[in-house]
């Protein structure tokens, strides 16, 4: 790959800075917020900038450096400043995407928890300090974004807390593929598309006013009935789907004393509460069986495509992705893959012992396979892949992840025990079912 140079990187963070430039002029000429789209594309377009930032720091020097980035206006927050809205702008006027925060930092910063720290003495609990209970039910702390610090809460990162969660995690990448919603209601209705039939044809001009003869519903045949000018007839089954909104929810035990670490509870809420809720969800996207209180997922909708085995793990899932496009008529966009079926397909050889993907020094699987991105997920169980346009499969957030605290649970306040609970409502539906395929991975 040819060394970029010194103009080529200029080039490209000018690029990038305008493109940031006209998503947030948009937003801000029709007076609202950004969308999830633009948000992602603002973000992506400043991290592009600043990378470019980066490679031009060292081609050149800090002071030229700032020269550069002076004649474009400044753009890149180096100087950046918090007006007195709580906006962040460079010196060029250019609003930046807030630093959203996580949602434990969003508690540990709200203005209930510093209040419920101000009436500790000291800044912390003792054992005789109760937690008031007018706390729970409070959902709005978690909404918003803001750049203030914890100020008087900071406290030493618990390193040894968030590296033990962390390696009971998995990668949760679902929610990046599919098409994501709001609704404000506890039942979402979609149109369901089960198949198509397409009839269309040639059709003679019509030689005779009398009523001529339906011909036969062939497909691609020529209509030839008497008289001419009869259309044949295609069909469009679909089928209105209900589905309501569920809640995942769980929470977690935490002595009062707790609650004055402040990294600790943001810890507690990002790493373990939210993560549980966000891991559940996947789950439910591909194995919730539609009973109870469990969504319907893509691997128990009916219609959803299959493929058996064939050959090897590489055919297998080259023919499920020709199913997508044939007869689902779709552009897949994604595989779906237990990490065991990866490891497999990372490891096949051909006749002479070489890998396929580069071995041990390659890049595997992991990136693509047979050009679609591969999401591996535990989600799936070993044996069984998806492939599909997940496009065509909707997540509607209808209240996303909240925090509640109380001591009024059970005997929590003799004990100087809180809970805190974590909670989300959303619901999921599949509008094409098959625009999917479930491989099976099993020889």
């Amino acid at each position: 790959m040819p060394t970029m140079t010194l103009a080529d990187l200029t080039g490209q963070m000018k690029h990038h800075l305008t493109e940031a430039r006209a998503i947030a002029k948009k937003a801000e000429d029709e007076n609202r917020d950004f969308t999830p789209e633009e948000a992602g594309a603002l973000r992506e377009h400043m991290a592009k900038a600043t990378e470019a930032k980066s490679q031009i720091q060292e081609l050149k020097g800090n002071d030229e450096l700032r020269k550069t980035l002076a004649d474009l206006g400044d753009d890149i927050a180096l100087n950046a400043k918090t007006d007195d809205n709580g906006h962040r702008r460079t010196a060029s006027g250019f609003e930046l995407p807030d630093r959203r925060k996580s949602l434990g930092e969003q508690f540990t910063d709200s203005a209930e928890y510093k209040a419920l720290l101000a009436t500790a003495p000291n800044g912390t609990f003792g054992q005789k300090q109760r937690v008031q209970s007018g706390l729970a039910g409070f959902k709005s702390l978690v909404t918003g974004g803001s750049d203030t610090s914890a100020g008087a809460w900071v406290t030493n990162d618990q390193l040894g807390l968030q590296v033990g969660l962390d390696a009971l995690q998995r990668p949760l990448r679902l929610r990046d593929v599919v098409t994501q919603g709001t609704t404000t209601s506890d039942t979402v209705e979609y149109v369901r598309l089960t198949s198509i039939t397409n009839n269309a044809a040639p059709v003679a001009e019509a030689t005779s006013s009398a009523a001529p003869t339906a011909p036969a519903s062939v497909p691609g045949a020529l209509v030839n009935n008497a008289g001419g000018g009869y259309k044949p007839e295609s069909a469009l089954a679909a089928a209105k789907v209900t589905t309501p909104v569920r809640t995942i929810a769980h929470w977690i035990p935490v002595t009062k004393r707790a609650l004055s670490d402040a990294a600790q509870i943001r810890t507690l809420i990002d790493a373990f509460l939210r993560y549980g809720l966000e891991e559940e969800l996947e789950d439910q996207m591909i194995g919730g069986d539609g009973t109870g209180e469990n969504f319907e997922g893509v691997g128990n909708v009916s219609g959803v495509q299959s493929q058996s085995w064939d050959t090897n793990a590489l055919v297998t899932l080259r023919k499920a992705r020709t199913k997508v496009r044939t007869v689902g008529r779709s552009i897949p966009n994604a595989y779906l893959l237990n990490p065991a079926d990866v490891e497999i397909i990372d490891l096949l050889q051909d006749n002479e012992a070489r890998f396929y993907f580069g071995g041990p020094a390659g890049v595997g699987t992991a990136q693509t396979l047979w050009g679609l991105p591969v999401i591996e997920t535990e989600a799936v169980p070993a044996g069984t892949g998806y492939v599909g346009d997940w496009r065509k499969a909707i997540l509607w957030d209808r209240e996303q992840a909240t925090i509640q605290m109380t001591d009024s649970h059970l005997d929590f306040f003799v004990r100087n025990l809180v809970a805190i609970l974590a909670e989300m409502r959303a619901a999921f539906g599949v509008i094409q079912p098959n625009a999917f395929v479930e491989v099976d991975l099993t020889a």
